[in-house]
């Protein structure tokens, strides 16, 4: 096993003293959104049925490649600054964030209602189903999504500005490597994690390991939450042994000791790679007052091209493809969701 060695392993130190993964917006570019927003509006599409071809935002042609360089091939973080935002129209929001995610990857349904934007706020614009706690004041710890990208849209931060909290999964994995080369092994052998209201063909828990770390062509990938993988366990009447928590708490130690903080602004987009970036968030204060209240928008994305896996189906869509999770908006269109994902003899999602 060879350490990573390129800009994927970064510290918080390094993110801050080099600010090139930030993309701001010109206001030709910020004209350019808000005319192809009101091209949809004024053609009356639902934001699902929106494709990059009803969205045309020539100007941003380039920062969008940027920021996909910065997600593959880069850092695995990127943000999007100075995004037009109105906060008293959500639904336009939806829209024109829907439209600029169609230029970088594939928008993949995140909960157990089906949805493909995600309201994050614990506010009335809160989904009352498959929230799993999203928008709760409470600290977020660090962790990955189940998607290769999530992207969040800020359009209102808390007044008590937390901070959004970045660490290199690279780094933990050289870390672990220069410190506790023998945890390694476990770590490639992977876990089970839980589902979210699986079909009743499916189980509670994978009937497969997904690994935290794996390697394929010369790449290193993470695969690692630790709520996800805990529950997991218990739905199988399985517990952590003792050096699996001595590895957990090592990672959360890594993680913390070399995280990045952001204080996300009204405008902001950021884009993180799952397979190579932790993102959390601290806690903030509850308030009463709606219109004060922390909202952003999450999407998830597939990316094009995003890197080699050794085993695609368990790794890249072992933990998202079950129940309502993991479809496109034309499989949701089409209603091709409404039976359960294919799935190898091994209970691995198929990779079509």
């Amino acid at each position: 096993m060879e350490a990573v060695n390129n800009s994927s392993a970064w510290t918080g130190n390094e993110l801050q003293t080099d600010k090139s993964w930030e993309f701001n917006l010109s206001p030709e570019q910020q004209d350019d959104l808000s005319t192809a927003l009101q091209v949809i509006k004024d053609r009356g599409l639902p934001f699902a049925e929106m494709t990059r071809d009803d969205f045309q935002i020539p100007s941003l042609s380039k920062t969008i490649q940027g920021l996909l360089d910065e997600l593959r091939d880069g850092r695995g973080i990127a943000v999007l600054r100075n995004v037009p935002v109105d906060e008293d129209k959500i639904g336009d929001m939806e829209k024109l964030f829907w439209g600029l995610c169609t230029h970088m990857g594939t928008a993949v349904t995140q909960n157990s209602e089906a949805g493909l934007i995600h309201c994050v706020t614990d506010g009335k614009l809160r989904p009352k189903k498959g929230s799993r706690g999203l928008g709760d004041p409470r600290e977020i710890s660090l962790h990955v999504d189940l998607s290769d990208c999530v992207a969040l849209y800020c359009l209102r931060q808390a007044p008590d500005d937390p901070r959004s909290l970045f660490a290199s999964s690279m780094n933990v994995y050289n870390e672990i490597l220069k410190h506790h080369p023998e945890y390694l092994p476990r770590l490639y052998e992977g876990f089970i994690w839980s589902r979210v209201e699986p079909r009743e063909s499916e189980t509670l828990s994978s009937n497969f390991k997904i690994p935290a770390y794996s390697t394929a062509g010369g790449r290193v990938t993470c695969r690692f939450h630790p709520g996800w993988i805990r529950d997991g366990m218990e739905r199988a009447g399985e517990t952590l042994s003792e050096e699996e928590e001595e590895i957990f708490a090592f990672i959360r130690e890594l993680a913390y000791a070399n995280a990045f903080p952001l204080h996300l602004r009204k405008g902001d987009i950021v884009f993180c790679n799952n397979y190579l970036v932790f993102h959390g968030r601290d806690q903030h204060g509850l308030i009463d007052d709606e219109d004060k209240k922390r909202v952003l928008l999450r999407i998830w994305m597939d990316l094009p091209d995003v890197r080699p896996f050794s085993d695609e189906g368990s790794i890249r869509y072992g933990a998202i493809r079950h129940g309502n999770m993991g479809w496109t908006a034309a499989e949701i269109l089409s209603g091709d969701y409404k039976t359960p994902h294919r799935r190898r003899e091994d209970g691995v999602p198929e990779v079509l």
